[in-house]
């Protein structure tokens, strides 16, 4: 159980500070939470080294083979600390733990991340490099998602994320390449570039796409004007805000391609502020399936072990169907903390029953068997309690383990001897 205490003060305390570390320069500063592990390869799409960061779950152990759904994350230098820190609050119950990665926009962003080639912008000439997000998005179909999934613990559930210009490339994805992602946030989307060309490509695609399992999060950023006027207003001063509310209603008006979409205004956030709350409400929305339900239940002291038995088997189903393959219905954490909660309320069946399904679901784990064993201690049956913790030390190798089956037998050898007498 230490463990996952552990798992949880940690989850629950670390607090990134993305202004101040983004600032920072000197490499000897000590810093509370350092979030991403460097990594790269080098594309042929794109001739070039493309830097990525890769945050694995708090509680990832290599030894379990577990693996995750995976968050794609535009700008990654930027958001991935975003997106981790709305990760380690809301994993667990309403969104899955998942792999983070955050890819490296910080060079040739707008030649990647724009769908189409402009010459001018707003009646003035435009030179810079633009337009190429086709090739982006082959990069990321043909080397990075065969990197990362060659590389590190994650499934074929992805999810996207994408500001500003980022955002205009998750659109494009999902119009284009809906098969990439499952889910999708566009955060702010550029929905203007090249007189909203996507818009109008976008026209005859979602009319007759299939998007069942899919989701997507787009949130529009305040612009001064409440949202009455923006929609009345025909100045270029509002064309930012005026295409990302077309394309909202082209999509409200097709829900025949079952597309889970929603759509937020913030008023209040501007176009380098919306990140934050987007990113979390975003996650919150396209896992609107995943969250736990009849949570009053597990509280419930007159809730039986049967019921508790069905309604955990009801969410495995539930999770399976969604995902696509089979999934554990809780982080180990969470179930293993229902079992000692039962325990401490003296509820044994459902201590036991919460028990098994954490060695159920997490086999590999030597602390789901240290758990049981610690079940068994308490109801005063040591033999059962010795294989159990017998069966923790042969996974893991660790020393406290064996220490623990020492002092099992000592104490059952004691009773013994008492019971002899």
């Amino acid at each position: 159980m230490k463990n996952s205490i552990k798992t949880v003060l940690i989850t629950g305390l670390f607090i990134f500070l993305q202004q101040f570390a983004n600032s920072q320069t000197n490499q000897n500063q000590q810093f509370l939470q350092k979030v991403g592990a460097i990594d790269s390869l080098y594309s042929n799409t794109l001739k070039e080294t493309r830097k990525i960061y890769v945050q694995l779950p708090a509680d990832f152990k290599p030894d379990e083979n577990i693996k995750y759904p995976v968050v794609f994350v535009l700008d990654g230098e930027v958001f991935l600390p975003t997106v981790n820190d709305v990760q380690n609050y809301y994993s667990g119950g309403f969104a899955p733990e998942m792999v983070i990665v955050g890819i490296s926009n910080d060079k040739n962003r707008m030649r990647d991340l724009t769908t189409s080639k402009v010459t001018e912008m707003y009646g003035s000439p435009f030179k810079q490099e633009n337009g190429e997000a086709a090739n982006f998005s082959k990069f990321i179909e043909t080397e990075l998602i065969p990197f990362i999934e060659n590389k590190y613990p994650v499934t074929n559930f992805r999810t996207l994320i994408g500001h500003s210009y980022g955002g205009l490339f998750t659109i494009y994805t999902l119009i284009h390449h809906p098969e990439l992602f499952s889910n999708y946030l566009a955060i702010d989307p550029s929905l203007d570039w090249d007189n909203q060309r996507l818009i109008k490509e976008a026209k005859d695609k979602v009319l007759s796409a299939d998007y069942k399992g899919k989701s997507l999060f787009m949130s529009l950023g305040g612009s001064g004007m409440p949202l009455n006027e923006i929609k009345k207003d025909t100045t270029d001063f509002t064309i930012f805000s005026r295409s990302n509310i077309a394309f909202s209603e082209i999509l409200n008006q097709n829900k025949q391609n079952q597309l889970a979409f929603e759509w937020k205004f913030y008023p209040r956030d501007l176009h380098g502020t919306i990140s934050f709350p987007s990113i979390m409400d975003g996650l919150i929305s396209v896992f609107e399936w995943y969250q736990m339900e009849n949570v009053d239940k597990y509280n419930m002291p007159t809730t039986t072990a049967d019921e508790i038995n069905k309604i955990v088997r009801y969410r495995q189903h539930k999770l399976e169907t969604h995902f696509g393959y089979a999934v554990p219905p809780f982080p180990e954490f969470l179930i293993n903390m229902q079992g000692y909660m039962s325990m401490d309320m003296d509820q044994m069946e459902r201590a036991k029953m919460f028990f098994e399904l954490t060695i159920e679901y997490y086999p590999n784990s030597p602390n789901s068997y240290d758990s049981m064993a610690d079940y068994y201690e308490r109801n005063g049956d040591n033999d059962k309690a010795i294989k159990f913790v017998t069966k923790a030390y042969e996974i893991s190798g660790d020393d406290s383990y064996k220490e623990r089956i020492e002092a099992l037998k000592k104490k059952l050898t004691e009773a013994n001897n008492v019971y002899k007498k």
